[in-house]
């Protein structure tokens, strides 16, 4: 469990992959603001849209492995936070998924091995137990990976093969001072969001808030991105102690304590009806449609809608349809985790609900303009 001074000692020189993405940029902004770090470096493809004051931001691709270790020699890093991956819209690009997560964290974990790196936590995904089909209820890290034949989405394949690559590093024969630990976050959302509020904040601006796939009888785990930062740091911090621990001759955690080697799920403790955190969302952009107004469409209506969308718009090549089979499968499955072994040995509780998140993502939304339909008069204003 995370004790007093691992909140407070420095995790000396830290490198986030990914630092200016979606997820990386809060966990970078949250160790500055807590002065976590003796220094913080940046690796991506892309720089920062908003640079965190004191933060060095340098480019790199992760699956270029010499250059890797050339800027891991140069660096000396302490610890690393590994977060780089490509964002989950096109399945069909399976090459792109492979070389980045699997291949990416490989050389990665080589630089790090290498260059004397104590920690390393890696993003990995709560999809990783999951196969698109079944329900998920109360789910923990005893449950198996889900992979290849029996996992649907080929990205979480890559995402659960880079965390048995990352695990399987902690403590190597070669290398048995090198700590690792994977986190898995359920469903993020947040500030900066591009992949789940702009587009739920879409259907809103279309018109369709009267409509509902199945009965909103499934409960489903939704993150808010401060809280996953919060993980990460925790992590982190948890694998620092635990080295200085065996390099001070204090013997190592107990199993039922140990951080190193293991994986956490990460969620706001507080599983929601799907279709409640979604009309939370519209309601926070000014929808007043009423429970009693809305038509209710079963999931195999909606799965069958969803199949005769995507053929049409294959036939015609118009892209991707609105409404999607997988779409209708998660908004119709029940999938929610236990993290109480996130609270024992991290320490973590959840530090921003779901109540103050909702109504901040959505007025971030609406202010970077990134909701397709909304009105341009409310890019760039603040919302009260």
């Amino acid at each position: 469990m995370a004790s007093d001074e691992t909140k407070i000692k420095s995790l000396g020189h830290v490198v986030v992959t990914g630092g200016s993405g979606f997820l990386g940029h809060h966990i970078v902004s949250l160790l500055a603001s807590r002065n976590a770090c003796s220094k913080i470096t940046v690796l991506d493809l892309k720089p920062p849209a908003k640079p965190v004051n004191g933060v060095n931001y340098e480019q790199g691709d992760l699956t270029d492995s010499d250059a890797i270790l050339k800027f891991f020699a140069k660096h000396k890093f302490e610890g690393v936070i590994h977060t780089a991956s490509p964002i989950m819209v096109d399945s069909s690009n399976k090459n792109l998924a492979y070389r980045v997560n699997v291949e990416g964290t490989k050389n990665l974990l080589r630089a790090s091995q290498e260059t004397g790196v104590k920690g390393f936590v890696y993003t990995s995904s709560a999809s990783v137990i999951h196969d698109t089909q079944s329900d998920l209820i109360n789910a923990d890290e005893t449950y198996p990976l889900v992979m290849g034949k029996d996992q649907p989405e080929y990205y979480t394949t890559t995402k659960a093969q880079a965390e048995i690559e990352v695990l399987a590093a902690n403590r190597a024969a070669a290398y048995p001072k090198f700590l690792t630990a994977a986190i898995r976050p359920s469903a993020m959302f947040g500030e900066g969001d591009v992949q789940l509020i702009p587009p739920s904040l879409g259907a809103y601006y279309k018109g369709q808030t009267k409509f509902q796939l199945g009965a909103n009888e499934n409960l489903f785990d939704f993150t808010e991105i401060t809280n996953v930062a919060h993980a990460h740091h925790l992590a982190l911090a948890a694998l620092m102690a635990t080295r200085d621990r065996e390099d001070s001759g204090l013997a190592a955690p107990l199993e039922h304590e140990k951080v190193d080697g293991e994986a956490f799920f990460i969620t706001n403790d507080s599983p929601v009806y799907f279709w409640d955190f979604t009309r939370t969302l519209w309601a926070a952009a000014g929808d007043t449609i009423r429970p009693d107004q809305v038509w209710c469409l079963s999931r195999d209506f909606g799965l069958f809608l969803a199949s005769m969308f995507e053929f049409i718009f294959m036939i015609f090549g118009l892209g991707k349809p609105n409404l999607t089979r997988r779409q209708v499968r998660y908004a119709c499955i029940t999938r929610y985790y236990n993290i109480d072994k996130a609270k024992r040995r991290l320490g973590y509780r959840p530090i921003i609900n779901l109540n103050d998140g909702v109504p901040r993502a959505v007025a971030d939304a609406l202010y970077r303009g990134v909701v397709v339909g909304q009105p341009p008069e409310l890019k760039g204003k603040k919302l009260q």
